[in-house]
């Protein structure tokens, strides 16, 4: 059976909460459990455990175990972890952060969360630290050669072999000018991959925000959802004058943006998609629109009652449907 809107899995990302401390004494766990209630206030049931909230990868056993007991008293599941800003191919940093992403499946598959996100997206420069958003101003560009993507490849297979062996899926998070800055460029390097437990997260978004020219939204779903194993969703009101070189780029809820998520859910499910969606939201109250975003998603988008949806080329998460 298909997941339908009563039961699909619509994490809140906990990217909105900033750093959190992680020593787990009691005036800090104090802490977890207040950003993990508002989450539960806010009505969501599910959370993605952003590592900027947490550096889930250097978390000690009790500090794991701690928080473990505080995700459940909060009443909430983590059913995803998304790592973000290390780079397993970076120039300088590249064997650390492999080492850390493996210590995250670790921690992922002790928390319970059932699919991880990685990216090739770096620390945000300087330079990007002083605008409004941060997506204004250009940061690093992956080099496309064979030996960068034969890295990217090779350590991304290790990690998914990881991943296979404690019961997570991996999925590779879509981003601006890295090897993954593209559609035809992430399905080849998830099929250079060719494990199934490796699939794609299409965020579409930080791709259709850049003041550049940037592809179709329609095209960059049709291209990834095959791949798809989870996604974050967040959307973008954009305007451009692409013969006077202009365009600008700034967050919105989900229904009112450039991306018609109606029709990429649409696309989702024919292409086999039954994984868990993450609302994210840059700028202003970040729960709030997100938790706005869930409730679009769940009463006016996603399906009413079970559909056939296709045959996906990577695994799912809720092959079956959840809780049935």
């Amino acid at each position: 059976m298909s997941l339908t809107a009563d039961d699909w899995p619509i994490a809140a990302s906990m990217l909105s909460f900033g750093s959190a401390p992680r020593s787990g004494d009691p005036a800090e766990r104090g802490r977890w459990r207040d950003d993990l209630q508002e989450v539960a206030d806010a009505g969501f049931t599910e959370i993605d455990l952003t590592d900027s909230w947490l550096p889930f990868g250097d978390l000690t056993d009790e500090q794991t175990r701690l928080l473990r007991e505080t995700i459940d008293e909060a009443g909430v599941s983590a059913v995803s972890l998304s790592a973000i800003r290390r780079s397993v191919i970076d120039e300088e940093h590249g064997d650390d952060h492999l080492a850390f992403a493996h210590r995250t499946l670790d921690r992922a598959a002790e928390l319970g969360v059932g699919v991880v996100s990685f990216g090739l997206h770096r620390a945000l420069t300087d330079e990007q630290r002083k605008q409004l958003w941060f997506w204004t101003v250009a940061g690093h560009r992956d080099r496309d050669a064979d030996e960068v993507r034969s890295l990217a490849a090779s350590r991304f297979r290790e990690l998914g072999r990881h991943a296979a062996e404690v019961g997570v899926l991996l999925s590779l998070e879509l981003y601006e000018h890295t090897l993954l800055g593209s559609a035809a460029s992430a399905v080849r390097l998830v099929e250079e991959i060719d494990l199934d437990v490796v699939g794609l997260n299409p965020d579409i978004g930080n791709l259709i925000r850049l003041h550049e020219p940037v592809e179709h939204w329609r095209d960059i779903v049709e291209a990834t959802m095959p791949y798809a194993n989870f996604w974050h969703v967040k959307n973008y009101s954009r305007d451009e004058d692409a013969v006077a070189g202009w365009f600008s780029a700034v967050p919105s809820y989900l229904e009112n943006g450039l991306i018609d998520y109606r029709s990429s859910v649409k696309i989702a499910l024919a292409s086999g998609f039954q994984g868990v969606i993450c609302t994210e939201h840059y700028g202003g109250d970040g729960l709030s629109m997100s938790a706005a975003n869930r409730d679009y998603l769940r009463t006016r988008v996603l399906p009413r009652r079970p559909v056939e949806v296709g045959r996906s080329r990577v695994r799912q998460h809720y092959p079956e449907g959840r809780n049935r």
